[in-house]
């Protein structure tokens, strides 16, 4: 009946505080200064530690980059929760964090620069950082996120066919238009007084298309 809350801030990657505390200063390098200015030499002197620690903890560059979107990821929450540990209100509650959270990450100025950055690279060959954003970030949320709904379906709270196609509909109902805009230069503080309702309001919708009436 345990219900274990997944997520927040990169616990689930099994970080150590100091760990998390370097990749909160990595982000924040990109934030300031760009792809340039994310090099390790350039993190071991913001995060005031040795570029040792950082091969040892993370890798190269790459599996920097990648663990800083794993870090970001995180902190969109979930629970692992079995079937009989939930009800129709806790499911409801918890689908209404998750939405809170995926929008407040979303929105920030993190997200959107890697994204940003994703996007200046998209006509490069490989795009190596839009494949680790799918894998490590938006799969690594959906795959947490699937999990919930399915316990909600063992539970029989909501009813699907297919679990990946109702996570996609949940996403799309609390995301909509809002990242694009926001991609696209809309200022993040006219749209932060949408951000509760539309949480809300997706969770209603999600739950209208897929929930089951006692």
């Amino acid at each position: 009946m345990q219900v274990v809350e997944q997520g927040g801030e990169g616990a689930a990657a099994g970080l150590t505080e100091r760990q998390g505390a370097v990749l909160e200063r990595a982000l924040g390098l990109l934030v300031e200064g760009g792809e340039k200015a994310l090099t390790t030499a350039g993190v071991a002197r913001a995060a005031n530690c040795s570029k040792e620690s950082l091969y040892k903890w993370f890798g190269d560059r790459d599996g920097l980059l990648s663990a800083m979107i794993a870090y970001q990821a995180g902190k969109v929450r979930t629970v692992e929760a079995g079937a009989g540990a939930l009800s129709a209100a806790s499911l409801r509650r918890h689908l209404t964090v998750f939405a809170r959270d995926l929008i407040d990450v979303l929105s920030g100025e993190v997200s959107l620069a890697l994204n940003r950055l994703a996007i200046g690279q998209a006509s490069r060959e490989g795009a190596k950082l839009g494949r680790l954003l799918q894998e490590r970030g938006r799969r690594q949320i959906g795959r947490r996120a699937t999990a919930l709904l399915e316990a909600g379906r063992k539970a029989g709270l909501i009813a699907f066919d297919d679990a990946e196609e109702a996570y996609g509909t949940l996403y799309g109902l609390i995301v909509s238009d809002m990242h694009l805009r926001m991609l696209l230069g809309e200022d993040r503080g006219a749209l932060k007084k949408e951000f509760s309702p539309r949480a809300e309001k997706a969770v209603d919708a999600f739950l209208t298309l897929y929930g089951v009436e006692s």
